[in-house]
């Protein structure tokens, strides 16, 4: 980008960060809203893959909203603003620090793809709208086919996991880069005669050779084949988990996480041994597992049985008076069957307003129609089917479109998730379990949980290996094997947050400590208490609970609540 451009640009940015926000709304609310409008304008624009000046002027893009939040009078704000404040203030400074780790992130990635440079040149330019010379993009694109394959033909098996990730990580922003440039091709071929003249040819050419490139990175470095399909992770190391747990307002480290992990799963395994216990498997509790796994329903049966679990536990809490239900929340959920291909990550249940329904169909092998039939069981699925409709993610996504929606910029997964699985704990205080099966059931959601914290985090400091978590889940949760490995695929390869897994089991505790203080004794109502979550958004846990609380709140807050206790952790 020429000098010229970078000024306009910067101006452009000043502009909009300086201009008011909706004066009809409330000030925080206003600058929330007004940001992320901002923010859509920006990332829409710098979408060029492998971007280092997309990356430059996100970050610039960024300060300077940092600097325009420093002169908002925080003095004057009440606690709902106040906490709006300090969450836009903490998405600000991650934000500036995650264009930092993604410049680390790809210079880790350049000499697999060190040709990338024309590339993004020219998807910049077209970006910038500039007028096109048709024969000097078929130059650039001819010389770099050369250039791409010399690379592709040193390329070497890897000799370590390192190398593995890497060229996994490489091959993917490789797809990302090739589909971008197929766009820019598409834009001018056809209706530009002397551009299809002369691109034709070289951009046909220049995308094979990519595309073998990011073929031969996946095949040849990292082993991904049709055949072996490996699972690979991309582990950020103990720096970065420590910036994220800053931003979600966890006041523990990873190795204090993990040792609360290890606390829950031997709550979790007294409880379990109890189950088997009372269903004839003495201290066996796998084999008190694998006759629970042996009691699902017939192929085709499943939705029914779905059905009527989503009515079981409407009916529960309503019968209770725990959370208020709007009627329309009740009739329109909905049912979908989830792909033989999205069970290879999603071996169980998803859902939201939508369930989607994890059972084998006909086309799949015989040994994976198994694994997701008794994976599925009548007991498993009756203690998730409320996670995934209601009280769970259902009920969260129908008040997140209704009650403060501004504050869906600040999502976590430590309320959103944490609030559907301490639901499967207050369920479970309250007596849903009807059998030592179903108790079974909840107590193996529970201890996959736990598993969770410890192999995610593990895997991030860089002490455990993708292969050992899979061993981890069998040997430790009763996982079989097939359903371990999409669970840990699912949790390292990229599609969700290093702390995403960790989120489920750390979030419920949180509503659990939280419930203890203004239920328990609070002299809050069990529906006064849930509503208020879910009409507060889904923010950071430890800020929601200063804002039920009424607590003061700096300007430069920083998290401080141990919600599970204080952890000794030795040697640590």
């Amino acid at each position: 980008m020429s000098p010229m451009m970078h000024t306009m640009l910067a101006a452009l940015l000043l502009a909009l960060t300086l201009a008011d926000p909706d004066p009809t709304l409330a000030p925080s609310a206003g600058l929330i809203e007004r940001y992320r409008a901002d923010l859509g304008n920006v990332g829409r624009f710098h979408d060029t893959p492998m971007s280092p000046a997309a990356l430059d002027q996100t970050e610039a893009f960024h300060r300077q909203w940092f600097d325009r939040l420093e002169k908002v009078d925080f003095d004057a704000l009440d606690v709902d603003n106040r906490a709006e404040y300090v969450l836009l203030r903490e998405r600000l400074r991650f934000e500036i620090d995650q264009a930092g780790y993604a410049r680390a992130q790809l210079a880790e990635i350049e000499p697999l793809v060190p040709f990338t440079a024309p590339i993004v040149a020219m998807l910049e330019a077209h970006r910038r709208v500039e007028a096109i010379d048709p024969r000097r993009a078929a130059e650039t694109l001819n010389e770099l086919v050369p250039r791409i394959r010399a690379v592709t033909g040193g390329l070497e098996k890897a000799e370590s996991e390192r190398d593995r990730v890497l060229a996994r990580r490489a091959a993917m922003q490789l797809d990302r880069l090739a589909w971008s440039l197929r766009s820019w091709y598409s834009f001018y071929n056809g209706y530009d005669p002397l551009f299809s003249w002369w691109c034709e040819k070289p951009y046909q050419a220049c995308a094979e050779a990519l595309r073998k490139h990011a073929e031969a990175l996946r095949e040849k470095v990292a082993g991904i084949t049709a055949d072996e399909d490996p699972v690979i992770g991309d582990p950020v190391g103990r720096d970065v988990l420590l910036r994220m747990l800053r931003h979600e307002m966890i006041a523990y480290t990873p190795e204090e996480l993990i040792d609360i992990a290890q606390r829950e799963f031997a709550w979790c395994l007294e409880r379990m041994l109890e189950a088997s216990h009372e269903l004839g498997f003495g201290d066996d509790w796998k084999a008190a597992l694998e006759h629970v796994r042996d009691r699902h329903v017939e192929p085709g049966e499943q939705p029914a049985m779905i059905a009527d679990m989503v009515r079981e536990a409407i009916d529960f809490v309503e019968a209770r008076d725990l959370i208020t239900v709007p009627d329309l929340a009740k009739t329109t959920w909905r049912m979908t069957m989830m792909s033989p291909e999205r069970q290879k990550v999603s071996p169980y249940f998803l859902g939201g307003e939508t369930i989607f329904v994890s059972y084998p169909t006909s086309g799949m092998e015989h040994e994976d129609k198994l694994a997701s039939m008794r994976g599925n069981n009548r007991h498993f699925s009756r203690a998730v089917v409320h996670h995934e409709i209601i009280p769970g993610h259902g009920l969260q996504r129908f008040m997140m479109d209704r009650y403060r929606t501004h504050r869906s910029l600040f999502y976590t997964p430590f309320w959103m998730e944490g609030w559907a699985l301490y639901w499967e704990m207050r369920l479970w205080d309250l007596g849903f379990a009807q059998s030592p099966e179903d108790r079974v059931g909840m107590l193996f959601w529970r201890m996959h949980r736990c598993a969770r914290i410890v192999f995610s985090l593990k895997f991030h400091l860089g002490e455990m290996t993708a292969s050992e978590a899979v061993d981890y889940l069998v040997e430790n949760v009763g996982h079989m094997r097939r359903n371990a490995t999409a669970e840990v695929r699912r949790s390292v390869n990229g599609d969700y947050p290093p702390l995403y897994q960790a989120a489920y089991m750390l979030g419920g505790l949180q509503f659990v400590a939280l419930h203890e203080e203004l239920v328990t004794k609070g002299g809050m109502t069990e529906r006064e208490f849930h509503d208020a979550v879910l009409q507060h958004g889904p923010i950071p846990v430890e800020m929601l609970r200063a804002i039920l609380r009424g607590d003061e709140i700096d300007e430069d807050h920083r998290a401080g609540w141990r919600f599970a206790g204080d952890i000794e952790t030795e040697g640590r």
